[in-house]
């Protein structure tokens, strides 16, 4: 099926991005707005104006749809709501793009021509691979224990990225459909608990560069949390718990 033909989902998980969330929105391209079903903004708990500035972008768009949740249940579940709406909504892929800025949608549609060129399951994004991560803002501690962290992951998993801590993915409906969501984390280790399953279930992953852009957003990852959550990940991915 020709690019132009494809179904594309968008969906976001936010949380107090009333400053961030349009520019996100804006950031999309003419030629990647033609193809999208549905921008899902998943709402998570939000204390600040977010709920009232995506009401009015859903005003203007009405591809946009926002699911608020009464509190805050985490990242992980944040995702897991939004990947379930794709799998309902029937597109033919799904990505990834959160409400402060960091991911690039205007990259969406090079990544999905690429998957379906190469026939990829699950394209992440690499700030790494472009070799620019430092020299555009990457605080240099996430950067070397980023590479810890890959190197030990590309063992265990037998893969050979260079960024498995990026939160850009784009889902084809192979993986959306196949991908056990609900059973996995509510917290940030998510996205590396979604790359065990697939490599387990030996889907195809690959990743493309994507700019590092660190505009002093706020982070509600511990770092020293989530390596440890990272370990666990890779301890039960051996242990076949996937």
């Amino acid at each position: 099926m020709p690019l132009e033909e494809m179904g594309i989902s968008l969906f976001i998980p936010t949380y107090n991005a009333a400053s961030t969330i349009a520019e996100v929105i804006a950031r999309i391209p003419g030629d990647l707005s033609q193809t999208v079903k549905n921008i899902w903004i998943i709402n998570d708990g939000s204390t600040d104006t977010t709920a009232k500035v995506v009401d009015v972008l859903s005003a203007n768009h009405a591809c946009i749809q926002q699911i608020r949740l009464t509190r805050n249940k985490g990242y992980g579940n944040a995702v897991r709501i939004g990947l379930s709406l794709c799998r309902s909504d029937g597109c033919d892929f799904a990505a990834c793009v959160h409400a402060d800025g960091q991911y690039p949608p205007e990259s969406v549609l090079s990544f999905v021509q690429a998957m379906i060129e190469k026939r990829i399951d699950l394209m992440q994004g690499s700030r790494i691979a472009s070799g620019t991560a430092l020299r555009n803002g990457m605080p240099l501690y996430k950067y070397l224990a980023g590479k810890i962290l890959t190197s030990l992951e590309n063992r265990v998993f037998g893969l050979c990225l260079t960024d498995f801590h990026s939160g850009f993915l784009v889902y084809s409906r192979k993986a959306l459909d196949r991908l056990p969501f609900n059973r996995l984390s509510a917290s940030f280790d998510f996205d590396l608990e979604v790359i065990a399953s697939a490599r387990a279930a030996g889907m195809t992953i690959a990743e493309m560069p994507i700019p590092t852009r660190y505009a002093g957003e706020r982070s509600y990852l511990n770092p020293v949390t989530y390596g440890l959550r990272v370990l666990w990940v890779l301890t039960k991915y051996l242990w076949g718990h996937y």
